[in-house]
């Protein structure tokens, strides 16, 4: 909260900027992918090589719209109780 503070932005968007941040690198690292080689018969290299390409075309969208939608809300100074 401080650092959103800082910048100026809106406190309300602290949590979905968060969650995006958070949700990006998953697709690197597709540990939830992990059933699917056996299941489908694939080798982890197609997996990752798919997430990676998923992560070039998402991280630039997601962080646009992140930076588009943040604008959205004027920045209310919090006001300590």
């Amino acid at each position: 909260m401080q650092s959103a503070t800082d910048v100026q932005m809106n406190l309300g968007w602290t949590v979905p900027i968060h969650n995006a941040a958070e949700a990006l690198p998953n697709l690197v690292n597709p540990f939830f992918m992990l059933p699917l080689p056996a299941v489908l018969g694939l080798r982890a290299r197609d997996l990752v090589g798919f997430t990676f390409l998923q992560f070039l075309f998402h991280l630039p969208v997601v962080l646009l719209l992140l930076w588009l939608l943040g604008m959205t809300f004027d920045f209310v100074a919090p006001v300590p109780p």
